[in-house]
């Protein structure tokens, strides 16, 4: 499971990401913003492509959390528009863990609570909303 939330904004610029070789899905600008704006706080992985956008790993508080990103948008769309991103949030979890229902993610998580914070201090992104 994981925890997603949607927003639109113009604050990144798709056209300047490296192409996702699996899919041609954006979302890198936002793990690549994410991880220069916490730089000192956090260790963010640098952002990997995946079939479902971009994902960078985050550790929070000793546990491992991928932070995915994705929005679309096509060849000869303005690149400088807003754009409906998808921003999500999961929580590694031990195969015990898994088993005995413990340790889920949910509104209330502390990370989810910080990206959901940071997302809406940001001026230029409106409306998030947790899905």
């Amino acid at each position: 499971m994981h925890i997603a939330f949607s927003f639109k904004t113009s604050r990144f610029d798709v056209s300047t990401e490296n192409k996702n070789p699996i899919n041609p899905i954006y979302g890198e600008s936002l793990l690549k913003w994410l991880k220069q704006e916490l730089g000192s706080e956090f260790e963010i992985t640098e952002p990997d492509a995946e079939d479902w956008g971009w994902y960078s790993y985050i550790i929070w508080n000793n546990r491992q959390y991928m932070l995915g990103a994705s929005t679309y948008f096509e060849e000869g769309d303005d690149s400088t528009s807003e754009l409906e991103w998808i921003f999500q949030i999961d929580k590694q979890r031990s195969l015990k863990e898994k088993l005995l229902g413990r340790e889920k993610i949910s509104n209330t998580d502390e990370c989810v609570l910080f990206f959901k914070s940071k997302l809406e201090s940001e001026p230029s992104i409106n409306s998030v909303a947790i899905e």
